[in-house]
């Protein structure tokens, strides 16, 4: 699963936000950050930070996450350098500025493995009296699961920050459903 982690201080508390591939935010694939909470996922107080100010995402084909800049007037200073417009990669360690507000990216995890590289499924094993399967046990019956986005495959719900186990998706804009009867 491809995540990364900002930290900051504003209104006089630390704060942390995780970002993940396909966060569920107000604009699908993209987290904007920002002073108006209308308009943006993360929302900063102080009065230099633009209504407006960036967004960030996940860039599927270089697989890295990118910030973009969405106000010209106020850009964001990115590793010590404006970024008056277009995108920048982000990295463990790079710092943004968004007016006064100093946001870190203090975690960067990416390289979840593609589903067209994993080996097939294969058929449960017999060992003595026990079945052995390889891929993982779907939820019990009665009991609510997460729907993968992707695969539309069901995982138990405590695989939320894990991603699924079949095609590694992450799980954050997964459907609850309940699974069986109960």
């Amino acid at each position: 699963m491809n995540a990364l982690t900002l930290q900051w201080h504003d209104a006089g508390q630390d704060k942390t936000q995780n970002i993940y591939e396909q966060q569920p935010s107000q604009n699908l694939g993209t987290v904007r950050i920002g002073r108006d909470p209308l308009r943006c996922d993360i929302v900063l107080s102080h009065p230099t930070v633009s209504g407006l100010h960036v967004e960030i995402f996940f860039h599927h084909q270089q697989q890295r996450f990118y910030i973009r800049n969405l106000r010209s007037q106020n850009p964001p200073i990115v590793d010590g350098s404006p970024l008056v417009q277009g995108e920048m990669p982000l990295t463990e360690g790079s710092s943004i500025f968004l007016g006064q507000i100093k946001l870190n990216v203090t975690r960067v995890s990416t390289g979840s493995i593609p589903a067209t590289i994993l080996p097939p499924p294969h058929p449960p094993v017999n060992i003595g009296h026990h079945q052995y399967s390889p891929t993982p046990p779907a939820p019990p019956p009665g009991v609510y699961g997460l729907e993968c986005p992707k695969c539309h495959k069901v995982c138990p719900g405590e695989n939320l920050q894990i991603g699924c186990h079949w095609c590694g998706t992450s799980l954050a804009a997964a459907v609850s459903v309940l699974v069986g009867g109960g």
